[in-house]
C-alpha cells in the first residue's frame, strides 16, 4: 500500500483552518477554491466536482473536534481504488500558527502518483485559501469591537 504525506505550516490559528477543514459540505470548495468547483452532500457521502471535470464520490469516515482530525474515503471514480484513506489534521503550532497535514493510503500502488499529484498541485492554494479566510475573520472581529 502506497502512502503520500503533506504538510504545510499556515499563518493562521489552528481553530481558524479546522473550521474550514473539518467542515464536511463546504470544506473542499473552501480551502482549494479553482480546485474544486463544488460539493453536494447526502449523509455521510459528498460528491466534489473539480474544476478539470472530475466528479468523485467521498464517504466521511470519521471527525473528531477534538484532535481537529477528518477520515473520508474516496468511493467512486471513473478509476476507482480498491483502497483509500484520506486523513486531514490540524495541529497548533503557535497561537496564530498551525500544520495541515494531509495522509493518505491508497491501493493499487501504482495510483499514487496520480494521487499525490491530486494532493501537491492544490497545497499553495489550500495555504493562501486558510490564510485569507484568517484575515476574514480578523476583519469581522475588528468591526465587531
Amino acid at each position: 500500500m502506497a502512502t503520500i504525506s503533506k504538510e504545510i505550516r499556515i499563518d493562521a490559528s489552528a481553530d481558524d483552518v479546522w473550521e474550514v477543514i473539518g467542515d464536511f459540505a463546504t470544506g473542499p470548495h473552501r480551502m482549494a477554491p479553482g480546485y474544486v468547483l463544488t460539493t453536494e452532500v447526502d449523509g455521510d457521502l459528498r460528491s466534489v466536482t473539480f474544476a478539470d471535470g472530475t466528479v468523485v464520490q467521498e464517504r466521511l469516515v470519521s471527525r473528531d473536534d477534538d484532535t481537529r482530525r477528518i477520515v473520508y474515503a474516496v468511493v467512486e471514480s471513473a478509476h476507482p481504488p480498491a483502497h483509500d484513506n484520506a486523513v486531514m489534521q490540524v495541529l497548533p503550532d503557535g497561537a496564530d500558527t498551525c500544520r495541515f497535514c494531509w495522509v493518505r493510503d491508497i491501493l493499487p500502488d501504482d495510483l499514487a502518483p496520480s494521487f499525490d499529484d491530486a494532493m501537491t498541485r492544490p497545497l499553495p492554494v489550500i495555504k493562501q485559501a486558510l490564510e485569507n479566510e484568517r484575515r476574514r475573520n480578523r476583519g469581522v472581529s475588528q468591526v465587531r469591537t
